[in-house]
């Protein structure tokens, strides 16, 4: 099937927009493990992973609450993008008022915290690596509350609920999906 959305046009906007590192990454790692699920579920990989090379493309230049994502769809708007993405950013952040109802929205969620959380533990292995971190190691990283500690670590469990997996389950397929896709991501470390 052939995507609806164009990725290159989506990585223009993006990177229009973010200039940070960090946050390109972030939004490559939400890509990869939207797009895995996408495909895991017999949805549009590409379309479902611009969603989530975009969720946060606004973040960067309007990072409160009275802005992100509000700005970001707005701008998606104007670029032609369907309701059903802009919907789909907006369910991401809790005080958006949109609730998350469709697989998409339950997935981006679901993608959003758990790939920031999979980075920071890839990130303090000895490997740097993505490629030899197993969920074990994130499960036990989740409960020291120092460890990435803006992350809600109810979000990262009820993200692996909405999607009807357990949580370890949920964490392994990101970690599979990011490790498709670590060199782009940063993460190959010294393996």
């Amino acid at each position: 099937m052939e995507p609806f959305l164009n990725r290159d046009a989506a990585w223009l906007l993006l990177t229009e927009y973010t200039k940070s590192e960090s946050l390109l990454k972030h939004a490559l790692a939400v890509e990869a493990a939207v797009s895995g699920y996408a495909r895991k579920f017999d949805q549009p990989d590409v379309d479902w992973g611009i969603v989530g090379l975009l969720h946060d493309f606004d973040y960067e230049r309007w990072p409160t609450p009275d802005d992100h994502p509000f700005r970001g769809c707005e701008i998606l708007e104007t670029h032609g993008y369907p309701d059903w993405v802009r919907r789909a950013i907006l369910s991401h952040a809790d005080y958006s008022g949109v609730p998350r109802e469709s697989l998409l929205e339950k997935t981006l969620f679901a993608c959003d915290e758990m790939a920031g959380f999979v980075t920071a533990a890839t990130l303090v292995r000895p490997s740097r690596s993505v490629l030899d971190l197993e969920a074990s190691s994130v499960v036990k990283r989740m409960k020291d509350k120092a460890f990435a500690r803006g992350v809600k670590r109810e979000d990262l469990r009820s993200g692996a609920e909405l999607l009807g997996l357990p949580l370890d389950e949920h964490i392994s397929n990101v970690i599979t999906f990011m490790r498709e896709r670590a060199d782009v991501l940063g993460l190959r470390g010294t393996l």
